[in-house]
């Protein structure tokens, strides 16, 4: 007799049906020495090796053991099947084919996963989203999943997500649902507050940031159009404040974005139990990551730094401090907003749609240019500013100069405080709604437009043309930097309601280029 059970296997984000057949025939006698469960299909040594913990846990769980060979078929066959997801579904299988769930030939509109211990417990496994969405792309009405992975599964609306502590609950609720009866097992359900994305506002703000309003209007630009920006300056001015409070002026999350940034994070394995990522992420890895670390990898590709900041902040501290090789490995994430990590077998595709922060001293000893005596030579200061190179600096739409705090400022003596994150989102939000109607409702910022929506929503008028020739001349810019310069412009302009490109939007976008001389040329 086949039995068929349904599962899905990650790849990337994305998740694929998977068909998982048993069939059971008769043993050969005391003379066949063939394993007693075959698994075929393309299984890697974790699917290989599920063997044992499946025929552990079925009998541990007070089933039976079936005596016959149980062969396994995972289709399709031309698919390499990875990890230990497919032990639940596996096991429902078997049980199916001896018996023990229905008189039917397969567990019909039900998907199951998760990965099962030697006493039957059912252990979280990594990408439910996305098995969930693919479960309901080909019409499944039921997914089985690990109580643990059951509110993240729960946010994917039209499908009933039922959370298995361990097998015999599992076979429990796939007998009530074959019998019509699923009143006895409820399925997870989350609340609206629970699907609502949250407000970042009101955790950190702006307001306790002293002095530097440069660079918070820098960073208002930035988030307004989603731009890449830099901070320099000597320690202690406040570079790592502001770039921890940018996440608090950004719009709030729409609930698509939202379940994007879930899907990275699941097959990342870093949801748990917390269902929906309703906050924009805030990624700060430390200088000594590596390669695969920040853009993703490993034999198994997975989601690296960049991609888990997909749609948030990715902010690396000290760049200078950064491997350099490691740090070359950002260009292509930065002008595609995405990361395509290859291997003999396969190519996968993860979003990285990310806002760069970068920070960095002016000099080794960090002083140079401030208050403070810089004992640093003009060749260390060249070395310790060459370790990054020029093409990525170029990548970065904003530089701004972060000067120390004077005391006055600090201590706020006879000055106001400064604004909330709440007013400078309110401006972002509006500057946003502006590109969204521009580019017909699709989630866009200025700093993702194509040549083509350059040439058509960057004109200039003949006192701007010759301004930025003059710009282009003196500084020796690329056409990269010409064209972020106009992006960036194009958002000083939405920021102030201005159809149209003046010169003084543009002039504020040429000086946020000016340390491309000063230090890199």
């Amino acid at each position: 007799m086949v039995f068929r059970a349904r599962s899905a296997a990650v790849y990337g984000i994305d998740a694929l049906a998977v068909d998982i057949e048993a069939n059971l025939r008769p043993s050969g006698g005391e003379f066949d020495t063939s394993p007693n469960i075959t698994i075929v299909g393309l299984p890697d040594t974790a699917v290989r090796e599920s063997r044992e913990r499946i025929r552990a846990a079925i009998s541990n769980s007070g089933f039976f053991f079936p005596l016959d060979k149980v062969t396994i078929n995972l289709a399709p066959a031309d698919l390499k099947k990875e990890g230990a997801s497919f032990d639940l579904p596996i096991a429902l299988s078997i049980l199916g084919a001896n018996g023990d769930i229905s008189d039917l030939d397969g567990l019909d509109g039900l998907m199951a996963v998760g990965e099962l211990s030697l006493d039957g417990r059912v252990r979280p496994v990594r990408g439910v989203l996305s098995i969930a969405l693919s479960a309901r792309e080909i019409g499944c009405r039921h997914l089985l999943v690990p109580e643990e992975n059951a509110r993240e599964a729960a946010v994917v609306r039209g499908i009933d997500v039922y959370g298995v502590a361990d097998l015999r609950s599992a076979v429990m609720i796939a007998r009530g649902l074959e019998a019509g009866d699923g009143s006895t097992v409820q399925p997870v359900r989350l609340t609206e507050d629970e699907l609502r994305t949250r407000d970042d506002a009101g955790q950190l703000d702006f307001a306790d940031v002293r002095g530097q309003a440069n660079a918070k209007r820098a960073l208002e630009i930035a988030s307004a159009g989603g731009h890449n920006i830099l901070f320099i300056g000597p320690p202690g001015s406040g570079k790592t404040m502001l770039a921890k409070r940018l996440p608090t002026i950004l719009p709030p999350l729409e609930f698509e974005e939202a379940l994007e940034i879930t899907r990275i994070h699941s097959v990342a394995g870093l949801t748990g139990r917390t269902g929906l990522v309703t906050r924009r992420p805030f990624k700060s890895p430390h200088h000594t990551v590596s390669q695969a670390g920040l853009i993703g990898g490993g034999s198994i590709p997975k989601p690296g730094e960049v991609s888990l900041a997909h749609l948030g902040v990715l902010f690396l501290d000290e760049l200078p401090e950064f491997d350099r090789s490691v740090l070359e490995v950002l260009r292509q994430p930065l002008e595609d907003r995405t990361v395509t990590i290859s291997r003999a077998a396969t190519s996968l595709t993860f979003p990285a749609d990310v806002t760069l922060v970068a920070s960095m001293n002016p000099c080794p000893c960090g002083y140079f240019g401030s208050n403070r005596e810089c004992r640093c030579s003009p060749m260390q200061i060249q070395r310790y500013v060459g370790k990054v190179s020029g093409p990525l600096m170029d990548r970065i739409d904003i530089h701004i100069d972060v000067p120390a705090v004077k005391y006055n400022e600090l201590r706020g003596n006879g000055s106001p405080p400064g604004e909330s994150s709440a007013e400078i989102r309110a401006r972002v939000m509006k500057a946003r709604k502006v590109q969204l109607e521009r580019f017909n409702g699709k989630s866009f910022s200025n700093s993702a437009m194509t040549p083509r929506d350059i040439r058509e929503y960057c004109k200039l008028d003949s006192e701007s043309e010759s301004l930025l020739e003059r710009a282009m001349h003196r500084q020796g810019l690329s056409a990269r930097a010409h064209d972020r310069i106009l992006k960036v412009a194009r958002t000083i302009a939405d920021l102030e309601s201005s159809a149209a490109i003046g010169p003084q939007h543009l002039s504020e976008a040429i000086n946020y280029r000016s340390l491309d001389r000063h230090y890199w040329l």
